[in-house]
């Protein structure tokens, strides 16, 4: 399904000629964060909820247009870039405009695009997960590419969880098969395991190795 499939057009957009004081009852019959507003038909900007509660009832939107947030999306784009936007503006309501971003066409709803995401292969399919960590010039897409495949695996999503003191982490979704292999081919290429799994036999004979010794020098 496309995500233009996903627009609501049940709020209407507001004009700056709006009283304050309408506007709070329309937020008291809603539970967004955001309502679009308009000026001369054309989206300028978002304003939430928690501002309008705070200004004058008696005046009009018009009177605080340095408070708008000017975010919105266009109907064709990507789901990360259209999650990434509600993050940056902390809201549960993204504005839609056509492809001159002048005409509203509706807003997504956070929840649609959560649900959305939960529905790719990343989090769909059946896997594992990997949390690797390497040097933020010496790692390689290619790379992590041919280190799953070389063992069989399948990688399903890879992104960039962490990025510190010149270091990145990369969490993968991988299948499920051949977990020990991968690991330890991923050891060989100077990755730090980051995440632990139960099917690490590397871990799993340094752990057999210090009990070992540990029983050897309590003899």
């Amino acid at each position: 399904m496309a995500l233009s499939e996903l627009i609501i057009n049940d709020l209407s957009i507001q004009p700056v000629t709006k009283p304050i004081g309408v506007l709070k009852k329309i937020f008291s019959n809603l539970t967004y964060s955001h309502v679009p507003v308009a000026k001369d038909g054309i989206y300028i900007g978002s304003i939430s909820e928690s501002d309008v509660r705070c200004f004058d009832s008696e005046k009009t939107l018009e009177d605080y247009l340095y408070a708008l947030s000017p975010f919105y999306v266009n109907k064709n784009e990507s789901l990360l870039n259209i999650l990434r936007v509600f993050a940056a503006n902390d809201t549960n309501i993204l504005p839609v405009l056509d492809e001159d971003t002048k005409a509203y066409l509706g807003y997504f709803e956070l929840t649609d695009m959560m649900t959305a995401l939960e529905k790719t292969p990343f989090f769909g399919e059946e896997g594992n997960i990997i949390i690797v960590e390497k040097g933020e010039k010496d790692y390689s897409f290619s790379q992590i590419c041919q280190i799953i495949e070389s063992n069989d695996g399948k990688l399903y999503g890879c992104y960039l969880s962490k990025m510190s003191d010149g270091l990145v982490q990369l969490t993968l979704k991988i299948s499920p098969s051949k977990m020990s292999e991968i690991l330890h081919t991923f050891r060989r290429y100077d990755y730090k395991i980051v995440s632990e799994h139960e099917e690490d036999s590397f871990l799993q004979n340094l752990k057999e190795r210090s009990e070992y010794l540990t029983k050897y020098l309590n003899i």
